[in-house]
């Protein structure tokens, strides 16, 4: 009689295991499409939740020096804005004067189809009627929804910022208030390792990406190739989306010097070649030295993260997929029945370092 109800009590444990698969990815699939329907108020909360991570203490250092929160926040939030509108000026002159080039790059591009036609005896209706300007204009239409995308999302999360900020000093009071001593001090450390975890990754992720936003700007400024000021800054921007931001950092000068030097191909494999040793060399050997192992992700969740963010929140998901799952991570590590998440998502010296001092 034990056996038939040993089975049942399995069945039984199956059938429980199953439900809770089945409705964790009925809410996960909810949620998403949560987020992606909210997106236009949800994605700035994010953006100004994450920037509140680097500001607070600023706000708190001038509010230690009796420097009124309301005059510090102004001041942080007047330094951001400063800052994110002369990068959108910035690229959008350097797209005006892209633009401006652009009925010189058309022949230079009519002429290269026509090399690739003689040389290679492709007949000419293989390539169509490919109007370089259309092309262009397309690429300014886009990049124009974006710039007023860009300002009226940059309004929401000033406003929102403004909120975070101005209560960022008396934070840990209302928590050590609303919870025990020792919920309160668990709920602090994990606000504060968030903290510290975004901080130094936006840091040290900054100072990468300029050296090699600096470093594309020499080398194709050396080659001779056009704009390298603004494949510089491209390199500088993209290399913020893990793994595939350098690539696509890449594509746009080596098309240009394609177009640029026909017939020429000299330049154009230099500008490949030396492309691809500065995005390895910053991205494979001196980002590992520099962060080591401080976020402590595993790279399958950093790329899974990265496709999942990217295609809910596109390219400013993809930015943020990093901090996201960072601070999933630590959240995770902190909260005892969510405790195996954190372990899974780990990056592989953390589990080797578990097993040694097992």
């Amino acid at each position: 009689m034990k056996e038939p109800k040993q089975d049942k009590i399995g069945t039984e444990l199956q059938r429980e295991n199953l439900v809770a698969i089945l409705l964790s990815i009925i809410t996960v699939i909810a949620v998403g499409s949560v987020l992606k329907a909210a997106q236009s108020v949800i994605l700035p909360l994010v953006l100004a939740w994450l920037l509140y991570f680097v500001f607070a203490p600023i706000v708190r250092f001038f509010t230690s020096r009796k420097i009124p929160t309301p005059i510090s926040t102004a001041l942080v939030l007047a330094l951001f804005i400063g800052i994110c509108f002369a990068g959108a000026m910035f690229f959008n002159g350097r797209i005006m004067n892209f633009i401006g080039a652009y009925p010189r790059y058309q022949v230079r591009f009519d002429e290269l189809i026509q090399t690739m036609v003689t040389t290679f005896d492709i007949p000419r209706s293989v390539f169509g009627q490919v109007d370089l300007g259309a092309m262009v204009g397309r690429y300014v239409l886009s990049f124009s929804g974006f710039f007023v995308s860009f300002v009226s999302n940059l309004v929401l999360v000033a406003i929102f910022l403004v909120f975070l900020l101005l209560g960022a000093p008396y934070f840990g009071v209302k928590v050590r208030l609303a919870f025990s001593d020792r919920n309160a001090r668990k709920i602090l450390d994990v606000m504060n390792s968030i903290a510290v975890q975004i901080g130094r990754y936006l840091t040290l992720q900054t100072l990468i990406s300029l050296a090699t936003g600096i470093l594309v700007w020499f080398a194709l400024d050396r080659i001779g190739v056009d704009f390298p000021v603004t494949w510089g800054a491209l390199a500088f921007l993209l290399n913020f989306i893990p793994t595939i931001g350098s690539v696509l950092a890449s594509i746009p000068p080596i098309l240009l010097a394609l177009v640029q030097f026909q017939p020429n191909f000299g330049p154009v494999v230099a500008t490949a070649i030396v492309l691809l040793v500065i995005q390895q060399t910053m991205g494979n050997i001196v980002a590992p030295k520099v962060m080591g192992d401080r976020l402590n992700l595993s790279p399958v969740v950093i790329m899974l993260s990265l496709l999942f963010w990217g295609w809910l929140w596109g390219a400013t998901g993809a930015i943020l997929s990093v901090p996201i799952a960072s601070s999933l991570k630590i959240i995770c590590d902190n909260v005892e029945k969510l405790e195996v998440i954190g372990i899974m998502m780990e990056s592989s010296k953390s589990c080797e370092k578990r097993m040694f001092r097992k």
